[in-house]
């Protein structure tokens, strides 16, 4: 169960699911489906693998591979005869020679008075760009499957695919409901790891929220020592995972991984990016910008202000591959040949600096789901402000609408340091930044890791506050 610290949420979503189908039973529709997407190691699999261990309903799970060289359809045919499905011998004794007559052998087994479970998981190895695989299951799940009690599943690492399954115009639009799996949160973090406030962001950032890399997190363990015992072995998930993910991500796609690298190594501006990657065309780096972003590996943010700005700036979205990206994907070769303590070193001495930058989007989400609290109204958007030479830089923007606001709500600044606590020289600092963006004497918030030594803001909030955002509303101590 480890595994599953924070996922209550979406096995009751997956039970709700189920739940429907069994009230349908005896009606002529009682099939659902549900479509689950998210990122590679995310869990999708481990979590559906939870539900139906916890319903044992009647169930197959297939899974698609790719590069093993064996047929899709036979491995289908391999999962359902060695299902929990009554009858599923018969697929021994019949073996289906095509996708069409596999899906209406299985409608033939699946139980009318009681609910099953079919999941189709890796769901775009099976997907080809005609759609011909998609219309024969959308035929499959309209005349068979949907008129049996299944909850049948589909799921997906490939976002843009699974998107595409139920967009417009295709043939399994509207015959699902979507499900999205994002990562552990900070607090999900917090109960895996048993760390406190502070050192529990600090492994939201370093693991992703990736359960197969928190869930080696020693309890009440710091930093530095999971980091030394997990760079010791080079086929420790936090080492491999961004590799296995980015090669099946862009196999192909050079210059993608490129700008990736670029960004990640902490270019964010347009032209900066185009150099550190090696000087690319800006054509060549818009259309690899554009895949990145469609991807949702990368954010291409605008400042939030009362006027416009075409002061772009991109951001690796996922922590953990950011991580990956600066302090481990470039230097490889060290791991390989057994100097973790080099990497160590590097990360030691470029930890404060890129955590301060990295945990800057993190709490802005953290802020956005704890307000209302502390006298400052909820937004429609938190962001941050900035201009070309950077010589304002506002971490938190709060507005009624992004990029261009009409109103500013409140403005803030991130002070995430050991024992340095937001003092008097930070708070002339953010009062002189808001003279720069607006004559209004909109409210001043600090996010602190220490603390605030000044009597002068509107609002501090401390890395307890934040991790509370995360907690069920119902848990939640105010």
């Amino acid at each position: 169960m480890g595994d599953f610290i924070g996922r209550e949420r979406e096995l009751n979503t997956l039970s709700a699911a189920l739940d429907g189908v069994r009230a349908e039973i005896g009606t002529t529709r009682p099939g659902r489906c549900l479509i689950l997407r998210g990122r590679r190691r995310i869990g999708k699999s481990a979590l559906v693998e939870e539900f139906i261990d916890r319903h044992r309903v009647p169930n197959v799970f297939h899974t698609s591979e790719i590069g093993f060289g064996t047929e899709p359809l036979t491995e289908f045919t391999d999962a359902v005869r060695g299902s929990s499905l009554p009858d599923a011998d018969i697929f021994a004794d019949a073996i289906p020679g095509n996708w069409t007559a596999a899906f209406r052998q299985l409608a033939s087994i699946l139980p009318e008075n009681q609910p099953s479970v079919v999941v189709l998981d890796e769901l775009p190895y099976l997907m080809d760009p005609a759609g011909a695989f998609e219309s024969v299951l959308q035929r499959a799940w309209d005349r068979e499957l949907s008129r049996k009690p299944v909850l049948l599943i589909l799921i997906g690492s490939d976002l843009a695919m699974m998107q595409a399954l139920t967009s417009y115009g295709r043939p399994f639009h509207q015959r699902g409901t979507e499900m999205r799996l994002g990562p552990l949160n900070p607090a999900d973090v917090a109960a895996m790891t048993g760390l406190a406030p502070a050192a529990a962001f600090d492994a939201t950032l370093v693991t992703g929220g990736l359960p197969i890399i928190a869930a080696r997190w020693n309890t009440g363990e710091d930093v530095q020592a999971f980091l030394s015992r997990e760079l010791a072995d080079p086929v420790s998930p936090l080492v491999v995972s961004a590799q296995l993910s980015l090669a099946a991500e862009f196999p192909d796609q050079t210059q993608a991984r490129q700008v990736l690298a670029a960004i990640g190594s902490g270019e964010r501006t347009f032209t900066n990016i185009a150099r550190a990657a090696g000087g690319i065309a800006h054509s060549t780096l818009s259309r690899a910008t554009e895949l990145l972003t469609d991807k949702g590996i990368v954010a291409a943010e605008l400042p939030i202000s009362l006027t416009p700005s075409k002061e772009r700036r991109y951001r690796i979205t996922d922590p953990y591959l950011r991580f990956w990206l600066t302090f481990l994907g470039p230097h490889l070769a060290e791991l390989d040949r057994m100097r973790p303590d080099l990497t160590l070193e590097r990360i030691h001495r470029g930890w404060t600096s890129w955590r301060g930058r990295a945990v800057e989007p993190l709490i802005r989400e953290s802020l956005a789901r704890l307000l209302p609290v502390h006298g400052i109204p909820a937004v429609p958007a938190i962001g941050g402000y900035w201009t070309r030479s950077n010589d304002i830089e506002i971490d938190i923007v709060g507005a009624d609408r992004e990029p261009v606001a009409h109103e500013l709500t409140f403005l803030g600044s991130i002070k995430w340091l050991e024992n340095s606590p937001f003092d008097n020289h930070d708070l002339t600092a953010l009062q002189r930044h808001r003279h720069r963006v607006t004559d209004d004497p909109v409210p001043l918030i600090a996010v602190t890791r220490s603390g605030a030594t000044t009597d002068h803001l509107d609002a501090v909030f401390t890395p307890a506050d934040l991790l509370e955002a995360w907690q069920p509303r119902d848990n939640r101590t105010r």
